[in-house]
């Protein structure tokens, strides 16, 4: 055999091969294709999956920082309404007739300020007329006294009797009696006119009228009838609840310090910053049994009389004592059962859980009153991707302070100052 009739083989083995090939069924056609395809592609995806299961992931990233020290103020929240320092009802003290009104609806009135006129007529007939009493009583008094010094002088002689002489002192002694009466019924009408013209007797806000000229009016020990209503503003109170351990957390503070909360700071509804001032005045003598809370007051300057009774506010009080504290942002704080925890990341980049006790927000930033210090590198990003005792990539930053209006918190159990401020701030 030579080597034409090799290739010659050659060539017919691959026109059958071919042969065969092309007249079998299209399945096992597409079988015989697709089966060196996936051996190859399990083969890459084997040796992939090696290579991926034998590199370890990448600590993950997270930003720490050091914790910010600052002196703060720390303040309780209260939740209270102002009341008027002092409210009178304005009533008539004679009866009769209003013949006119002096003062505006809802104006600011001053003390000793004209605000009604009743019918001094009457009142002034009855004026003269004890006036005219006092004239006949003085009338009286001197004919007693000349018909005593008379009979006194002629005793000397012998004229009269002493019993006529004790009878003539005893008129003129009663004779200076019903002068004395006289006089005292004089001052009780003048004072009757005086009551006809009704002044204010205290400065305020004065509310509406309730009666109008042409009404009658009485007096009477049962009140008489209502001709309005004053209420004193300036200064106007702020009364507000302290519930029982918030004020036993106090008490003992106050034991102990010998410091007593003065400076109150109070905010109406629709604003965002404390922007009244004033001092803690009153705290009443006992706990009420059924709230179980007690009443105090704060005493507020209201110069131009916008604050008024009946208005809500929120108030924080404070001693004005100031602590150290640590500040970290709220969202570093985690919640691990019934404690809160910080991570902190220590030099080798391992993550550590540490219990901390919790104070108020200051700001945007909650203070920290024990659990960690300044030099801790504490995460405040990232926190959702460390674990305690697993390892990170630490990316160091600064803690940066935004005084924000703060929000009113519940207090804690045992009770804390619910807010807190910056000293200087």
């Amino acid at each position: 055999m030579n080597m034409f009739s090799t290739v010659r083989s050659e060539a017919g083995e691959r026109v059958a091969l071919r042969t065969r090939f092309s007249t079998r069924p299209l399945w096992q056609r597409s079988a015989l294709i697709a089966a060196p395809i996936l051996l190859l592609a399990a083969g890459v995806t084997f040796l992939d999956g090696d290579n991926t299961a034998a590199a370890a992931p990448p600590p993950p990233m997270v930003t720490v920082a050091a914790p910010l020290e600052r002196e703060i103020n720390q303040w309780d929240d209260y939740v209270g309404r102002f009341e008027a320092s002092r409210s009178v009802e304005v009533r008539p003290r004679v009866s009769g007739a209003i013949t006119a009104v002096h003062f505006t609806d809802g104006a600011i009135v001053r003390q000793g300020q004209l605000l009604f006129t009743i019918d001094s007529r009457p009142f002034a007939a009855a004026l003269a007329e004890a006036r005219a009493g006092v004239a006949t009583a003085q009338s009286e008094l001197a004919l007693a006294e000349t018909n005593l010094g008379r009979a006194r002088r002629l005793l000397a002689e012998e004229a009269v009797s002493q019993s006529d002489v004790d009878r003539l002192t005893a008129a003129a002694q009663s004779a200076r009696a019903a002068l004395a009466a006289a006089q005292a019924r004089v001052r009780s009408r003048a004072l009757d006119v005086e009551f006809t013209q009704v002044r204010a007797p205290i400065s305020g806000r004065i509310s509406d009228r309730k009666i109008d000229a042409g009404n009658l009016v009485s007096a009477g020990d049962g009140g008489g009838t209502l001709l309005t209503t004053i209420n004193a503003l300036d200064p106007i109170y702020f009364t507000f609840d302290v519930p029982e351990s918030l004020y036993l957390k106090t008490a003992r503070e106050q034991q102990s310090s010998g410091r007593f909360a003065q400076a109150a700071e109070i905010r109406l509804q629709d604003e965002a910053g404390y922007n009244w001032r004033g001092r803690l005045e009153f705290t009443d003598n006992g706990i009420n049994q059924t709230s179980g809370t007690i009443r105090a007051r704060a005493i507020v300057a209201n110069p131009t009389y916008f604050l008024a009774p009946g208005m809500f506010g929120n108030m924080r009080l404070s001693d004005g004592e100031t602590t150290t504290a640590l500040l970290i942002p709220d969202a570093a704080v985690r919640v691990d059962q019934a404690r809160k925890i910080v991570l902190v990341v220590g030099k080798d980049g391992t993550v550590a859980a540490k219990p901390v006790d919790i104070g108020p927000l200051v700001g945007d930033l909650r203070a920290i009153r024990s659990g960690i210090s300044k030099t801790d590198r504490v995460i405040i990003q990232g926190v959702q991707f460390a674990q305690p005792g697993a390892k990170v990539r630490p990316r160091v930053t600064r803690i940066t302070f935004n005084e924000s209006p703060t929000t009113t918190l519940a207090a804690s159990t045992p009770p804390s100052a619910s807010q807190a401020t910056v000293v200087g701030n």
